[in-house]
């Protein structure tokens, strides 16, 4: 088993290192269609390794970093750009415009539970679907896209010149990192079976290999428990929204010094 560690180290931090390159290829590019889709190509077949490994809290990780690198990359180029950057970032202008008049007012859907719940719901229902249906793949697209607009505005925000350091710290407010986790557990949880149904068509298509008949000693089970998981993204998507009524107008107030005069 060891000897797995090494590789599987690897695999684990390479999708945080491809993620800037993936921004900045998009925004040579000039097309919003590319940036998800380099971000999860620098992502998911690092991720379906360490599935088909059984390291599922590996897994969990890499996409974590690989979130986190795709965020930090998109606002510093909106900090930098936030025009051009705004052209390859989908729902970016719109998405900003929206939190920049809800930091004015300290009103709209951030702070509206009738508006932001059903959002909330349609986002994870989606999100769901195309992780179970796809294994994994259009589900971390989806996340990509999630996750490129907010930090668009977190960027924008930062560049607006009033307090970019307050912009560039408070900017993702906690609710939406943990959604931003919810939404891992949940992904990696509904990828799993689709692919390992997958592997394991492939294992009995192709047969062992010459010479052998000894099982990979990394093989999962056919079967693996995901309750604890959903679970815990249960709980993350709960705080989320109860963090959200309750602190969305008073974070409003700390984010608007970060608009200028």
């Amino acid at each position: 088993m060891s000897g797995w560690g090494a590789p599987c180290a690897g695999l684990i931090f390479l999708p945080a290192l491809l993620a800037p390159g993936a921004v900045l290829l998009a925004r040579v590019s000039g097309s919003p269609i590319l940036l998800p889709a380099l971000a999860t190509l620098a992502v998911y077949p690092m991720l379906a390794a360490l599935l088909v490994r059984g390291r599922r809290r590996s897994a969990a990780v890499a996409a974590l970093l690989w979130a986190a690198s795709l965020s930090a990359s998109i606002i510093a180029c909106a900090i930098r750009d936030p025009g051009g950057t705004g052209a390859v970032v989908l729902h970016g202008t719109a998405y900003r415009d929206e939190m920049f008049a809800f930091i004015r007012s300290g009103w709209g859907t951030e702070s509206d539970p009738r508006r932001f719940l059903p959002q909330h719901v349609l986002h994870l229902v989606v999100f769901c679907i195309l992780a179970a249906c796809s294994a994994g793949l259009l589900g971390i697209a989806l996340g990509a896209i999630l996750v490129g607009y907010m930090s668009y505005y977190v960027g924008c925000l930062a560049a607006s010149g009033g307090a970019p350091a307050i912009a560039v710290c408070l900017g993702w407010p906690p609710w939406a990192i943990l959604r931003v986790g919810a939404f891992v557990l949940l992904g990696i949880a509904l990828t799993d079976p689709l692919l390992m149904a997958v592997r394991r068509r492939f294992r009995e298509a192709s047969g062992p290999p010459p010479g052998s008949t000894a099982v990979e000693p990394h093989l999962p089970p056919a079967r693996r428990p995901w309750r604890a998981w959903y679970l815990a993204a249960g709980l993350l998507l709960a705080a989320d929204a109860g963090l959200k009524f309750l602190l969305a107008p008073t974070w409003a107030a700390l984010l608007r010094p970060c608009l200028g005069p």
